[in-house]
Order: C-alpha cells, then structure tokens, then sequence
C-alpha cells in the first residue's frame, strides 16, 4: 500500500528544485491537500470530517446461563432440573451516526445484545446514554438513539457503485483505543456462505478490522459511509486483511423499517433455488456462470404474481450483478415489503427483465425489552383479538420474567397505553415514549378486558 501511495505521489508530482516537492492532487487519487499546511500527501482532511460521526459504545448488562442439576441433587434435595445464572456482562464496539437532526446511530446487532445500558462516547469526549430503537440479528444491524446537540452524521455512499479495489478507510475503536484508523481497497463485493449471519451480502476489504471496530464505519476516500464494519475471519481473532462489512445500501433499507416499524419488515419473493456454477451452466446450455437459478416458484406469491417461472436464472436485481442464490436472498430480505425490484435474467438463453412487487416474509416479531424494561421476557408481534381488531400480540413469554411479574400471559393483546389506541408495534413504541409516570396498559385476554399498571 506504502509503494502505491509513493508511486501515485511521483507521477503527481513536479520536482521544482533540489530540495522542494510540489505535490498536486488529482481527482481520483486517494491523496488529500491541506492548504493550511504544507502540501503533503495525506487522509487527514477528509477524517478531520468524518471521524466526528464515528462513536465508541459500551454497554453493560447481564447474561442467562443454563446449568443441568445432576441427578443426585434432584432426588435427594429436591432440586429442579435445571438452575439458571445471571452474569453480568460489559463490551465495548463502535458505532456511526447517520442522521444528526434524529440522533441515529448505527451499529451492529452483536454489540449491543442483552444490554442493559448503552453509553455512546463522541470524538469530542462526550458522553450520552443510548435507547435502542430496535435490531436486526440476522442481519446484524442495530439502531440506537441519542439525544444532544452538535452532533455530526456521516453522508452515505451508494454502495451499488463500489467496486473491487476502491480505496476505503475503517474507523473505529479495536480493542478499545478510540478512533484507530486504517486504510485499505475493497477486495471483494457480494461475500456470502460465511456462516456469520442469517443474511449475508458483504463488503470484504483488507484495510485493519479487529475486535472492537464491530459497528465502525468503512468510508471511501469522499468521506462518504460504504458500509458497517462487522467481522472478520482469522485463525486466532486478530486481522490478516480480510474483514467484512454490512453495504451501506442494505443497512439503509434496514434502519428505515426500524425508525418506521420498530422493526424489519422483510420483502419476500418467493422462490426456492440455488447458486449457478459452470456444471448447472454446462446442463441449462446458458452463457453465465455465476447468478440465482430458480428451481421452484411458490404459489401465490409475488414471484408468482410477476410471471417468473422455474428453470429462470436471476443475474441482477436493480441492475446490480449476482454473485448467487444466497446473495439474492440477502438483497430481497433486506428490501421491506412493498418494495418494487427490478430483476434481470435470463429464460430459454434470452435476457429480459421483470418487475415485482415484493410480499411480506411476516417476520414482525419484536423484544419487549426494546420498549420498556418492565416488558422483558415477552416477544411481541403485529396481531389481533378475538373481535379481530388489530393490536400487539404477546407470542411468547419466559416464565419469572419482569413481563410475566407484572401480569401479562401469552396470547394477551395489548391495544391501548394510558388510553391511547395502538394498533402496531410501531404505534405501542411510540405511546410507550411518550408516556411519563405510571403506565396502563389496556390488554385484551380471551373475551375479557383488564389493564396493567406498569410503575416507572
């Protein structure tokens, strides 16, 4: 990287004596000028403005353990079969701020798991405790909110424009030591069959990432975020140059449904299928060895719907090429429902493209704990009652818990707050906001009606 950096410096530059070099920048070269110092090759103007919008968090909280009793216990003392163990727990990651006037922050989904509290740590030394709005697992993105004045968002790339060696730089806090910065080139696009997520569309660069850069940003040499630093793959958990990171465009679409919805709604096709090797293409007699081949279309889906058939090989979706079936996957649930795709591929060796409206994979269930501390131990999702009338749905609770303590049961459908209708997750997030001092919650049981008094 030094070399490069040296030999772009030479080309650039004009030796105008013995011991003076003017260096001129051109666009496109990953070289920056400070005009307030002397013209020297460097980053810093750019990361003067985009390391503000990177933050450091640290969370605190506790951890279930689950430990089987041996028999003897059981029989003799009379013991359960099993004991649970709370431990308290604390960890350290990064975070981005996307939108200053809201006082979003993005980060990963792993860093602030099972936390109690959240505190964000600005550039400037600043200190301000986190709510979280929401989270993704399966994809890894978590959005939190904070609120102060002054603060700075990094712009967004359009991650559908990188390409394979693009400059980038990671910033964030590895190990603990804030605002560490590195710098590389995007080695790959569309990384996926890692086996780190549910849903896998990555950015794979080999500029630095290590433990604590988890939720960093990766920005391109415009100071504009590509994506969310999130793994890496190392024999011993250290960086040998191949990290990964969540596209910015993904992460936008996802951070969208949860500031809207209070979480993500997943789009969904509707097909089944798999990856297009050289075999399958020597068998299909098609020209392309890489794309999503479709092997079955579902019923009354939106696959369906738009005319897409079995035996269709999908190569691009919004104009942008598939590496594969999974990748496809990982663009469609990322994309909420409703969304219009465009698809590109190929039937009977002819290319042609098609529109589809995508459906909803129905994956609405939500933490209660995201909501309110004394609501933990539920899940939570979109429902109705016996009367149909629309409403949060308990689906599950864990008996002992905060939730379970203060009254509610499965299959409760709350549909007021301090007589506030709701209707969605969306709507019982915002009343639980905005309500101050006690909390009664109007939950429908069966055919019966009664409130729960929460106590702040």
């Amino acid at each position: 990287m030094k070399m490069s950096f040296r030999r772009v410096a030479v080309i650039s530059g004009v030796i105008v004596s013995s011991i003076t070099l003017s260096v001129s920048v051109q666009a496109g070269l990953p070289f920056f000028s400070d005009s307030k110092k002397q013209e020297v090759p460097s980053l810093a103007p750019m990361l003067e403005e985009a390391t503000p919008a990177v933050v450091s968090i640290s969370v605190e909280g506790t951890q279930s353990a689950r430990r089987q009793v041996p028999e003897m216990f059981r029989y003799f003392f009379n013991a359960p079969p099993e004991q649970v163990q709370e431990r308290p727990f604390r960890g350290l990651g990064s975070g981005v701020i996307i939108d200053a006037d809201k006082g979003y922050v993005v980060t990963n989904s792993h860093v602030v798991a099972n936390a109690d509290e959240i505190t964000v740590k600005l550039k400037d030394g600043r200190e301000l405790t986190a709510k979280k709005l929401g989270e993704d697992e399966q994809s890894d993105i978590a959005l939190l909110k904070i609120k102060s004045d002054k603060l700075k968002a990094l712009p967004l790339a359009d991650s559908d424009s990188s390409r394979v060696g693009d400059f980038v730089v990671a910033i964030g806090n590895p190990f603990g030591l804030s605002q560490t910065v590195t710098s590389g080139i995007i080695s790959a696009l569309g990384r996926s069959g890692l086996n780190i997520g549910g849903y896998e569309d990555f950015i794979q660069t080999d500029a630095a990432i290590n433990r604590g850069n988890s939720g960093g940003a990766l920005v391109n040499l415009n100071g504009e975020l590509v994506g969310i630093n999130t793994a890496i793959f190392g024999p011993n958990g250290g960086n040998v140059g191949i990290g990964f990171a969540i596209p910015s465009n993904m992460m936008k679409s996802l951070v969208d449904q949860i500031a809207e919805f209070g979480e993500v709604r997943r789009g969904l096709l509707g097909i089944l299928g798999n990856d297009v090797d050289a075999d399958l293409a020597k068998a299909m007699n098609v020209p392309v060895n890489k794309g999503a081949f479709i092997r079955e279309v579902q019923p009354e889906t939106a696959a369906e719907e738009a005319g897409l058939k079995a035996g269709d090989i999908i190569t691009a979706v919004n104009g942008r090429k598939l590496s594969g079936f999974r990748e496809l996957a990982a663009r469609i649930s990322s994309m909420g429902a409703g969304a219009e795709v465009e698809l590109t591929l190929l039937r009977d060796g002819k290319q042609q493209t098609v529109e589809v409206t995508l459906d909803d994979a129905g994956d609405t269930q939500v933490t209660a704990a995201q909501l309110h501390p004394a609501l933990e131990g539920a899940e939570l999702a979109n429902g109705e009652d016996e009367s149909g009338n629309q409403g949060v749905e308990v689906v599950e609770l864990d008996r002992g818990s905060p939730a379970a303590r203060i009254g509610l049961q499965p299959e409760d459908v709350i549909v007021s707050v301090n007589r506030t209708r709701v209707t969605s997750i969306s709507e019982l997030r915002e009343a639980m906001d905005t309500s101050q001092g006690v909390i009664a919650l109007n939950i429908k049981r069966g055919a019966s009606t009664r409130y729960l008094v929460i106590r702040q």
